[in-house]
C-alpha cells in the first residue's frame, strides 16, 4: 500500500483504527524526494518527534479531531515558530517568526503534524511560482509547466504526493488557480472566515489562507478546524450560512460583470495595499541585512534593492503611484468603486441561485518562463478568480478546474456539491 496516495480522511481512519501510526504515515512523506520543488524548509527530526507525540495521546484514549496524526504542509507565508517563514524572498531567506499563526495554532490543538512550509511567488505576487527566490516549483502533471501560483508549492506537494493537504493563501486567485492547474481541489473561504493573525499580509483587505486537498472531504474537514473568528484578527468573524437545499441552484456565468475592469481595479488595490505593507522591510528591523553600510541611510537602499526581486519591486513601485498625489483619485478611489460595483452585480446574480459556475483559470498551465517573458498575460491568468477576491464571497475550485462562487458563509455547501 502506497499511504502517500490515501486522501486525509483516509489515513485519519486507519492511524485511529492503528491500521497505520502517525510515525509510519509522517515518515512516508518525508522520504518521498521532493523533484517538484514544492518546500523551502521541511524539518524530518521535528515532524518525526511531532508525531511521536501525536500517537501518544491517541494510545492514551484522549478526544482526537477528524484530521489527527495527519501530516499537513503550510505555505511560507504563515508564520510557525518552529521552522523559517521567507515569503519566498531573499528578504526573509533566515527569518524565523517568534510566534504561530492562528492557523497553526489550531492545526497543532488538532494534533496534525507540520511537516514543512512550502514555496511559494515572493511575498505571493506572481501567477506561476516563478517569482521565488528559491525557484519554481513543477507541476506534477507535466514538469515542463509551471504549478501556478501563488501557493505553487503547497499545490505541487498535494498533487506529487508530499503532502495530503496544505494551506495556501488566495489574494486574487492563489489558491484556486495552481489547483486548477494541478488538478486537485482549492477552496478559498469567505473573507474573515478564517484568521489572518500570522499571515505575512500582501494586500490585507484581499488576503485569505485557503485549503488545498485532494477532494472536497479533506478540504470540508480541515476547514471545519482552521475556521472561526479570533480576537487577534479584528477582520474576522463565524456567521454559519443556513444550508441550503439540494439539487443545489447553479448559474453559468457567461461574461463576467465589468470584466474589463476587475483585473485592473485588482491589481491597483492590491499593489496598493501591498507598497504599505512592505514597508516595513527595510532591513533594519527584520529582513535581509546588506552588508559593509556606513549608515541607515545606505543599509535601507541596499537592502530594498538586493531584498526584493523584480516583481515584488514592481508593484510597489505601481502601488505608490496610485496612492500619489494627484493620482489616488484617479486610480486608486476608481478602482475601489469598480469593486463595489463588481460586489452589487455579483449578489444580484446570487439572488436566485446558490452558486455561480464559471472557469478557474483562461488556459493550460503556461510553460516554465512563458509568463516572464509577457508578464501581462501573467497577469490576465487571473480573470475568473479576482472576482471572489474583490467581492470577499467563497470560491471553490473543483479538480476537473471549474469554479463556483457561493454565497457568504456557504463553505459547507460549496465542498458538499458534486458535479
Amino acid at each position: 500500500m502506497d499511504i502517500t496516495k490515501l486522501t486525509a480522511l483516509e489515513l485519519a481512519q486507519k492511524i485511529k483504527r492503528r491500521e497505520l501510526s502517525c510515525v509510519e504515515v509522517t515518515r512516508a512523506f518525508l522520504e518521498k524526494e521532493d523533484i517538484y520543488n514544492a518546500f523551502i524548509t521541511r524539518d524530518k527530526e521535528y515532524a518525526l518527534k511531532r508525531a511521536e507525540e501525536v500517537q501518544l495521546r491517541i494510545d492514551s484514549g484522549e478526544m482526537c479531531s477528524a484530521l489527527a496524526g495527519v501530516p499537513i504542509a503550510v505555505k511560507d507565508n504563515i508564520c510557525t515558530r518552529d521552522f523559517r517563514a521567507t515569503c519566498g524572498s531573499k528578504m526573509l531567506e533566515s527569518f524565523i517568526p517568534p510566534y504561530n499563526a492562528t492557523v497553526v495554532e489550531k492545526i497543532n490543538a488538532a494534533d496534525m503534524i507540520i511537516i514543512g512550509k512550502t514555496n511559494m511567488d515572493e511575498f505571493a505576487m506572481g501567477s506561476t511560482g516563478e517569482t521565488s527566490f528559491f525557484g519554481a516549483a513543477l507541476n506534477p502533471l507535466d514538469t515542463s509547466r509551471c504549478a501556478g501560483g501563488s501557493s505553487s508549492g503547497s499545490a505541487a506537494a498535494v498533487a506529487g504526493g508530499l503532502a495530503p493537504l496544505a494551506l495556501g493563501t488566495d489574494t486574487g486567485g492563489s489558491v484556486r488557480q495552481p489547483a486548477a492547474y494541478c488538478g486537485i481541489t482549492g477552496l478559498k473561504p469567505t473573507y474573515g472566515a478564517v484568521s489572518r493573525y500570522g499571515l505575512i499580509a500582501y494586500a490585507s483587505s484581499l488576503d485569505t489562507i485557503g485549503i488545498l486537498s485532494k477532494n472536497t472531504a479533506d478540504a470540508a474537514a480541515l476547514f471545519e478546524i482552521i475556521k472561526g473568528a479570533d480576537y487577534r484578527d479584528s477582520t474576522s468573524f463565524y456567521k454559519p450560512c443556513e444550508r441550503a437545499k439540494k439539487p443545489y441552484r447553479v448559474k453559468k456565468l457567461d461574461k463576467l460583470p465589468l470584466s474589463d475592469y476587475a483585473v485592473p481595479a485588482y491589481y491597483i488595490i492590491a499593489c496598493a495595499e501591498a507598497s504599505s505593507n512592505l514597508a516595513r522591510y527595510d532591513g533594519v528591523r527584520f529582513g535581509h541585512r546588506a552588508e559593509d553600510t556606513k549608515s541607515v541611510e545606505e543599509l535601507f537602499v541596499k537592502s530594498r534593492t538586493r531584498g526584493f526581486g523584480s516583481e515584488v519591486k514592481k508593484r510597489i513601485m505601481l502601488g505608490n503611484f496610485v496612492l500619489s498625489a494627484g493620482y489616488y483619485d484617479e486610480y486608486y478611489l476608481k478602482a475601489l468603486k469598480v469593486k463595489r460595483l463588481i460586489t452589487e452585480e455579483i449578489m444580484k446574480a446570487l439572488k436566485d441561485c446558490d452558486f455561480l459556475l464559471l472557469p478557474t483559470v483562461t488556459g493550460a498551465a503556461p510553460k516554465l518562463n512563458e509568463s516572464l517573458m509577457n508578464p501581462l498575460e501573467m497577469y490576465k491568468t487571473d480573470t475568473f478568480t479576482v472576482i471572489a477576491n474583490l467581492t470577499g464571497l467563497p470560491a471553490l475550485t473543483l479538480s476537473d478546474g471549474s469554479q463556483l462562487i457561493g454565497k457568504p458563509f456557504s463553505e459547507t455547501d460549496l465542498l458538499s456539491y458534486e458535479i
